[in-house]
């Protein structure tokens, strides 16, 4: 259509036609793909049937309260968690370093994780049976795992969570500028379709709950 336009905007700047045909035709708005995100009963499901393995059950918080991506939990090692502030401190893209506070949730579900966790020679938090460093296809297939085990019909993923995660923050009305830093964005203009995701849901809430 822009190619279109152009061209015949030409043929009528130098008089081969006295109107363009595509005056009045608006260009159509480019798709955005989908974000999924989970609903609190859904994430709640999840973790309610995560709440046996310690281990599960502290991935799936790590994701919901922090919202880093699969790489930077699979290579968070325990030098990484400070439980004195509380804060966990992740390479990202890049191995751009940053600090995410934790919530108490997150706190307890990683201090009773590595209670049972015990000493291994890895610095690695998350390990497998194995007692290796769990990889990041070993943490997706959990999530899937527990996705199917909650019945959550929809393709959720590790990223699924980590949406979940700003756009609950961004619904709360958490800056765009705190959500850049949170998620390790290098531009902001990736954040602030959280922003936009999180007014839409609000507006949504507010329907749904009228009175």
């Amino acid at each position: 259509m822009s190619a279109l336009r152009e061209y015949f905007r030409f043929l009528e700047g130098i008089g081969v036609i006295s109107k363009s045909p595509t005056t009045g035709i608006e260009t159509p708005k480019r798709e955005r793909n989908g974000r999924q995100v989970l609903r609190s009963d859904e994430y709640t499901k999840m973790l309610s049937l995560a709440g046996a393995n310690p281990r599960d059950y502290a991935i799936l918080q790590v994701f919901l309260q922090t919202g880093i991506r699969v790489s930077e939990l699979a290579n968070l090692i325990k030098d990484d968690i400070d439980f004195v502030k509380p804060s966990i401190t992740v390479r990202g893209k890049g191995m751009k370093e940053r600090e995410i506070f934790l919530e108490k949730k997150g706190v307890h579900a990683l201090k009773s994780y590595l209670e049972v966790r015990g000493e291994h020679f890895t610095k690695r938090v998350f390990l497998n049976y194995q007692g290796e460093p769990i990889s990041e296809r070993g943490i997706r297939k959990l999530v899937v795992k527990y996705r199917k085990e909650a019945g959550i019909t929809k393709k959720a993923s590790c990223h699924t969570l980590r949406h979940t995660f700003a756009t609950c923050k961004a619904e709360k009305g958490v800056s765009a500028f705190q959500l850049q830093q949170w998620l390790g964005h290098a531009n902001l203009n990736t954040t602030q379709i959280y922003i936009h995701l999180g007014k839409q849901n609000a507006r949504k809430i507010m329907q749904d709950t009228s009175i």
